[in-house]
């Protein structure tokens, strides 16, 4: 037995492997830096400044992955193993996690369609499986809603696809609607010149299209009469509560009540 032999192939086995280590790692801290130089380039670049922010944050994470995904494969094959074997076994293993994660595929094929049809974007209010919020991110799987408390929700985007949504920032004007009670024998005509009084003062409610207001019911307890005036949607709470707020503060002061429900009861005495 040749030990000279032997150690030459030991110690030449340990160059080679060392320096197929020192390849890779310096392969992965340079594919690191390569990677967060693309991803940066993406999200700030002039072509993106012009996507709409929900499609840049889903196209940023897919490029993250799969970049990185080929950063693996090319560490292993420096390292030596053959690239064909990798990919099978990365097939194999993709098809077992999709077996056991198939509620995370199906997030993720729901955040794909939230793409495609994009019923909301980022920066939108949303009310949807019983949340309401701005929406600040969308992600892969899920999406992240800001509500006005500043808690931040997060919503499987499975979920969300298959929910009813309700977007109050998709059109730029929003209907406010108020219903009034007041009392049998008021004046109906003026109890509504003191509103419309109201609401021709109000700076931001829209002249177009222009308010309506009529008496709508005659119920068991009042009159009722609604009012719809349109605003745009970011001044949709400040309509609705400064004329909530004037109304009430104006009917007391002309004397216009607002009733509560009653009952007479009549007693007969056999």
């Amino acid at each position: 037995m040749d030990w000279n032999q032997i150690w030459a192939s030991v110690l030449g086995f340990c160059l080679d492997f060392a320096w197929k280590i020192v390849l890779s790692l310096l392969v992965l801290v340079i594919g690191n830096l390569i990677i967060k130089f693309i991803l940066k380039k993406v999200t700030t670049g002039k072509a993106s400044q012009k996507m709409d922010p929900t499609a840049l944050t889903f196209i940023n994470s897919f490029l993250k992955i799969g970049l990185y995904a080929v950063l693996l494969v090319c560490i292993v094959g420096i390292l030596g193993v053959e690239t064909a074997s990798v990919v099978t076994v990365l097939a194999t293993c993709g098809a077992a996690l999709a077996l056991a994660l198939q509620g995370s595929l199906s997030n993720m094929a729901g955040g794909l369609m939230l793409l495609i049809f994009r019923p909301f974007r980022v920066g939108d209010f949303l009310d949807a499986c019983g949340n309401s919020g701005t929406v600040i991110e969308v992600g892969i799987f899920y999406t992240v809603l800001k509500t006005g408390d500043n808690r931040h929700v997060t919503i499987p985007n499975g979920s969300l696809l298959n929910s009813v949504m309700i977007n109050y920032s998709k059109e730029k004007n929003r209907r406010v609607d108020i219903v009034l009670d007041v009392a049998y024998g008021t004046d109906i005509e003026k109890a509504k010149d003191i509103v419309m009084s109201l609401v021709d003062k109000h700076e931001k409610i829209l002249k177009d299209p222009a308010p309506f207001i009529r008496m709508t019911t005659i119920a068991e307890s009042s009159l009722k009469i609604t009012l719809r005036v349109w605003a745009m949607s970011a001044d949709y709470w400040d309509v609705n509560l400064d004329l909530t707020e004037g109304i009430n503060k104006a009917f007391a002061e002309n004397g216009i009540s607002v009733p509560y429900p009653q009952m007479d009861v009549h007693i007969k005495n056999d």
